[in-house]
């Protein structure tokens, strides 16, 4: 049985990521084709929003292991819905990458402390399943999102950003009435992120194993509803089919993040990661046969939604085992550090491709596939982390 934090974190998780997909996946495709950007600087946009982000998850964690998970999340909702006010009057390239940087500095703030908060409250047996639990909750509220994003997603898709704006306050106020604060140790044992990577070979290695994984990530959430609205078929895909896919995507992931889990743990957290490794491999295969075949696009998406189930909750939970208690905050910090790093590599390199022509747009995926196998591989190197 969780505690009952677990359910208020939850239902915060829910509000904060139902803002996100309302934007996630159709931020590229109205700034692109409404405002007029091109994909690489809409890349770069997005790219400016993982910078900053880095410097939110570094403040992130260094402030939930002094000052406690309540003050950094209540920080993260104010930051978090002043930048998407800027992302709703954004009208060039300037504005719309000063507002994904604020934007992302409040995300980047989130992390670290939600996902401490998340093993502060958790014994190690139960850990990865808690992970799974709030993971769906983040999985549903990105398809309820999706789904409702759908309707803006054309003239009206500034206010999307509005809503996002919105959903950030309600999150402030669940946290400000619900959330008790969990972090109850204070010791004088205090580390940096450079010093623990100097120190921790293992943990070197898994930033570089990690950084891959949310490269692929980023690629599903930027380069993809590009790719298939402007490369799949005759004339591409329309609106209502691509916010139909994604839903089914966001959807699917929340759904298997529990039944995935459970299956997995004979394989332990490392099987569990190179297993996520491989369906990455053979969903991103699946998507490139979408655009020089037939192939229908829910194959590929729903591959890449197995991949998503089985890598979330196994990642965090690998270094929240790694953590000592006092530093858990830091730790998880350098795990949400890795999405930064992949959110700024990810969407340059996939719009570079994708302002390429025919064939060249299509590489992406044979690239991502390469990608996927090193991973597989690599992971032989990584070990076990116990409670």
């Amino acid at each position: 049985m969780f505690h009952p934090q677990i359910w208020v974190l939850l239902g915060g998780r829910f509000l904060a990521q139902l803002g996100s997909g309302f934007t996630l996946f159709y931020a590229p495709i109205g700034f692109v084709n409404q405002v007029g950007l091109s994909a690489t600087q809409v890349g770069i946009g997005l790219g400016a929003m993982a910078l900053s982000g880095m410097v939110g998850r570094i403040a992130g964690g260094w402030g939930s292991d002094r000052w406690g998970r309540k003050r950094v999340l209540l920080g993260s909702a104010g930051i978090s819905a002043w930048g998407c006010a800027l992302l709703a009057g954004a009208d060039d390239f300037f504005s719309f990458t000063w507002g994904n940087w604020v934007l992302g500095l409040g995300v980047g703030l989130y992390w670290p402390a939600n996902e401490a908060a998340v093993a502060d409250l958790t014994a190690p047996d139960q850990r990865q399943e808690a992970y799974a639990l709030t993971r769906s909750a983040d999985a549903v509220g990105l398809g309820l999102g999706v789904a409702l994003g759908g309707v803006w997603v054309g003239e009206l898709f500034r206010w999307l950003f509005i809503i996002n704006g919105v959903t950030f306050i309600l999150f402030g106020v669940i946290v400000i009435l619900g959330l008790r604060e969990t972090y109850a140790q204070r010791t004088p044992r205090l580390g940096n992120m450079g010093s623990i990577l100097r120190q921790e070979q293992t943990l070197q290695f898994y930033v570089v194993i990690n950084v891959i994984f949310t490269f692929f990530l980023a690629q599903t959430n930027s380069a993809l509803p590009l790719y298939l609205k402007n490369f799949v078929g005759a004339q591409g895909l329309s609106d209502l089919q691509i916010t139909a896919f994604f839903t089914l995507f966001v959807l699917v992931t929340a759904a298997l993040q529990m039944p995935v889990i459970r299956l997995t743990r004979p394989l332990g957290l490392v099987g569990t990661l190179r297993l996520s490794a491989l369906f990455w491999g053979v969903g991103f295969a699946a998507v490139g046969l979408t655009g020089l075949t037939h192939l229908p696009a829910w194959v590929g998406l729903s591959l890449l939604a197995v991949a998503t189930a089985a890598y979330l909750p196994t990642a965090s939970t690998w270094v929240a085992q790694l953590a000592p208690a006092e530093l858990r905050g830091t730790y998880l910090a350098i795990n949400s550090l890795c999405w930064s790093v992949g959110y700024l590599l990810g969407p340059p390199v996939g719009g570079w491709f994708l302002d390429l022509p025919r064939p060249a747009a299509d590489g992406l995926w044979g690239l991502l596939v390469l990608l996927a196998a090193a991973v597989a591989g690599g992971l032989s190197r990584l070990p076990e982390t116990a409670g």
